[in-house]
Formats: structure tokens, C-alpha cells, sequence
């Protein structure tokens, strides 16, 4: 699974003004994505400006401009790539370990969770989305719908699954559920407290076993 963070077709919600057309163009675009994303963990979102940007970058403020109107456009990339590494983490993961079941497959995919919250810089900050913007990855769907959507094809494809709108709600609402006390286990622990990140699995795993039972 590649990752194509800044150089996917023109769609709802695109931050930059345009596409980099040269590799040096877009290594440039990945040093700014980079510095805010640093400066996000060192400040938060209201510190961040594009100046302090192209400083950390060492580019010039035009440079930015040429790609990015505005702090919220550099933090609007930044989630997408987060989200794309989330995604490609989980693919990984799923190519690499062997699952007795579907419920070690949301361990995993937990797991992968936790540790970009703990790894990738500026992901504590933005998660998908919820400091500044609930629809970066799509006009209409919020981004835990847009997730919900991508884990449940991995879910599909490596479980073989029945697919359904029961699953679809059900996965949509698992996530929401894990998103929302995983966001709780990192609160006052940097690192998320283990007990509740442990919470956070059973909770998970606990309803949708139920409503695949349900659904066979």
C-alpha cells in the first residue's frame, strides 16, 4: 500500500492550491507538512503560523503560499497524511500477521492507533480531523465514516465477512465508540494510559461480537 499523501487528484476537500508538478516541488511541500507538524506538538494549533512554518521548513513564506493559503490548509495535508499512514500501518499489519480472528484484527488495528499517537508528530493534535475541520477527507462523510469505510474493506477482504449496512453501522459506530475513549486514555497520559487503552479494546471487540452474532 503506497502512500500518496500530498499528490492525490483534485477532490472535495484538496488543501493545496496546486499539485506539485516536480520531485523537488514536492519534497519541499513534505518539509512543510513536516515542520507543522513538529510545531503543533511543540505550541498546539493556535501557536502555529504559516511564517513559523516556512521558517522551520527553510523555505520562503512565498514558498508556502505557492502551496498553502493558510495554517488551517497546512494542518487540513497534514491529517490526510496522517490518515494515509494510519490506513498503510493497518495494511501492514495485516500482510505481516497472521489473525486467528477478527478480533485480533481490532487489536491490531488499536494498536496501530495508539502507537501514531505516540510516534508521528502533530498526531496528537489533529487525530482525523476534530481540532479544526470533521470533513477533511470527504464533503459529505465525516472522517471516523471515511475510516469506518476503509477498516471495514480490510475487514472484507481478510475475514470474508457478509457485507451489509448492519456491518457498515456497526463498524462506523465501533469506531466512533474506540475513537472516542482512545482520545480519553491519551488525555492526561502521553504515552495513553494502558488501562484504558485496554478499555477501549474490550469495549470494541465486546459490541461487535454482539452484533455479528447478531447479523449470522
Amino acid at each position: 500500500m503506497s502512500i500518496q499523501p500530498v499528490t492525490e487528484p483534485d477532490g472535495p476537500g484538496e488543501p493545496l492550491r496546486r499539485q506539485p508538478s516536480q520531485r523537488r516541488s514536492a519534497r519541499r511541500v513534505e518539509r512543510m507538512l513536516d515542520a507543522c507538524a513538529e510545531l503543533l506538538d511543540e505550541g498546539g494549533y493556535d501557536a502555529l503560523t504559516t511564517t513559523r512554518v516556512a521558517e522551520r521548513a527553510g523555505v520562503a513564506i512565498g514558498s508556502v503560499y505557492q502551496f498553502f493559503p493558510d495554517k488551517r490548509a497546512l494542518s487540513h495535508a497534514l491529517t490526510r497524511r496522517n490518515v494515509e499512514l494510519f490506513v498503510a500501518g493497518i495494511g501492514r499489519r495485516f500482510m505481516s500477521e497472521d489473525f486467528t480472528g477478527w478480533w485480533e484484527a481490532v487489536d491490531a488495528i488499536i494498536d496501530e492507533y495508539v502507537e501514531m499517537h505516540r510516534s508521528v508528530p502533530g498526531f496528537r493534535w489533529l487525530h482525523f480531523g476534530d481540532v479544526f475541520d470533521l470533513n477533511l477527507l470527504d464533503s459529505v462523510a465525516d472522517n471516523n465514516m471515511v475510516i469506518a469505510g476503509r477498516l471495514r474493506a480490510l475487514l472484507l477482504a481478510e475475514f470474508g465477512l457478509a457485507d451489509s449496512e448492519d456491518l457498515d453501522r456497526a463498524i462506523l459506530v465501533a469506531v466512533e465508540a474506540g475513537d472516542a475513549v482512545l482520545k480519553l486514555a491519551f488525555k492526561h497520559d502521553p504515552d495513553g494510559a494502558p488501562e484504558i487503552v485496554a478499555e477501549a479494546k474490550q469495549l470494541v471487540r465486546g459490541y461487535l461480537s454482539r452484533q455479528l452474532a447478531a447479523a449470522r
